[in-house]
């Protein structure tokens, strides 16, 4: 199996090197109905789907509520999952507010298996003119570095502002804002 990924040639107006450049995106799937999916999940486990569906909704409700609490929760056989926000910093104590939250997010932490299975990945580029014509196709060479959302050295902190990864579960280490 691979990723597949879509570079199309677009016209950039702004920013300091205006031109055409590709720019990558994700070549969407359809979306798998939920049906399918506890229907293959008890397939797999011998587990009617109905006992499935039951369990799988009480556990996002006990995940949904830790987490609101400012837990990080395990989610078995997937990673970590946790609140977090994106702010402003500033530098004195009188200027601290819930104003500066400029985003409330979801930080998904993958477990070191899912890690293993997306590095191992291949993946497909087809690159695309300004009309949607197939230029050519790429598979991937890259050394397949996974992005660490608690490590900001590492890419994970891609919103473009001054925000961190604060939140329940993260680095306690860290200042607010950063």
């Amino acid at each position: 199996m691979a990723i597949k990924v879509i570079a199309q040639r677009r016209e950039l107006k702004i920013g300091n090197k205006p031109g055409k450049r590709f720019i990558m995106r994700p070549d969407l799937y359809s979306a798998i109905a939920e049906k399918k999916v506890f229907r293959d999940a008890a397939t797999r486990s011998g587990i009617s789907a109905g006992v499935i569906k039951a369990a799988w909704d009480a556990a996002g409700e006990v995940i949904r509520t830790w987490a609101t609490e400012g837990h990080s929760v395990p989610l078995p056989g997937l990673g970590t999952m946790r609140f977090g926000v994106r702010s402003k910093a500033v530098e004195e104590l009188e200027d601290v507010k819930t104003g500066l939250i400029t985003t409330r997010r979801i930080v998904f932490t993958p477990s070191v298996d899912v890690k293993d299975e997306l590095k191992n990945t291949s993946i497909q580029i087809t690159c695309l003119d300004e009309d949607g014509k197939v230029l050519k196709r790429v598979t991937s060479g890259d050394s397949g570095d996974i992005e660490d959302p608690d490590q900001p050295s590492n890419g994970g902190n891609t919103g473009g502002n001054t925000g961190g990864n604060t939140g329940g579960g993260g680095n306690h280490n860290e200042p607010i804002g950063d």
